[in-house]
């Protein structure tokens, strides 16, 4: 089941695309596609979309998934990605958290903060956490996933790398947190760990990857985040990106107002997103 949330940024419903790839609204048989609705997909799976109402025209798609707890990322998990920024492997999971306030739409624009200098992409495949849990042993992490969709972990380089403090600051302005377009549920993925992803910006192919060079695949990460604190149902890991990113480039090249980025994961769908300059200066 592929699964969506439309409507206007903060007034999303729930719906499912049916077997033409048109959104039926849900929202008559849940209230959002989040929490309870998450650990327990299987309640929709008896559910014919052709049975629901069909959204006519074509709405704007919010992010995937509704009141994300926590969204969480990895950095360095790709080998290739590793040996391109010049850095070391590393021996476990990177752990930094986006703020939920970046979060947004899979078509809404890039904002460039101000001041900002080298805002880069990341193309990344995201795991939905469905049955939460503590503790998770790895060969029971893929359990605990309700699905799976694409996350731009869009990034201000120069706020990330080039002042103090942690990284979740040139992680979090507005807009850099795009989900979706759908949530694909678990059972529609056979392998997470053999998908292709690529990103390109104005038409020019920047990262062309694969999940099989991950260095900690998404079952390792469940278990291993599940070690230090509570997964919950609705929470993102988003599972690192591949080669090809502006900071990786020779010259580097960064993102600018009126630049378009697209980017996808295999089975999953796409994302296009819009530069703009921030509104409020």
């Amino acid at each position: 089941m592929k699964f969506v949330r439309f409507g206007e940024p903060g007034a999303e419903r729930p719906g499912i695309l049916d077997r033409n790839g048109a959104i039926r609204d849900l929202s008559g048989r849940v209230d959002d596609l989040a929490g309870a609705v998450l650990a327990d997909l299987s309640a929709l799976s008896g559910i014919d979309p052709e049975s629901l109402p069909v959204v006519p025209g074509t709405p704007r798609l919010g992010p995937c998934v509704g009141q994300v707890g926590k969204l969480l990322c990895i950095g360095l998990n790709y080998s290739d990605h590793a040996a391109e920024t010049g850095m070391e492997a590393p021996a476990e999971p990177i752990l930094f958290l986006k703020a939920n306030s970046a979060i947004c739409g899979p078509n809404d624009p890039i904002i460039l903060p101000r001041g900002s200098q080298k805002t880069d992409w990341e193309v990344e495949l995201a795991a939905v956490i469905g049955r939460g849990g503590k503790y998770i042993a790895e060969e029971d992490a893929l359990d605990h996933v309700a699905g799976y969709c694409i996350c731009n972990d869009v990034s201000e380089r120069s706020f990330q790398l080039e002042r103090l403090g942690q990284w979740t600051k040139g992680k979090s302005s507005d807009n850099f947190g795009p989900l979706g377009p759908w949530l694909v549920t678990r059972d529609e993925v056979a392998d997470p760990q053999n998908l292709k992803l690529w990103c390109k910006v104005n038409g020019e192919t920047m990262q062309d990857g694969t999940t099989a060079t991950m260095i900690f695949g998404v079952a390792h990460l469940v278990h291993y985040l599940s070690q230090f604190f509570t997964l919950h149902p609705g929470d993102v890991i988003s599972t690192g990106t591949p080669p090809g990113v502006g900071m990786g480039k020779k010259p580097q090249r960064f993102l600018k107002a009126g630049d378009v980025v697209e980017l996808g994961v295999e089975g999953l769908g796409t994302q296009r997103q819009q530069v703009i300059a921030d509104p409020a200066g």
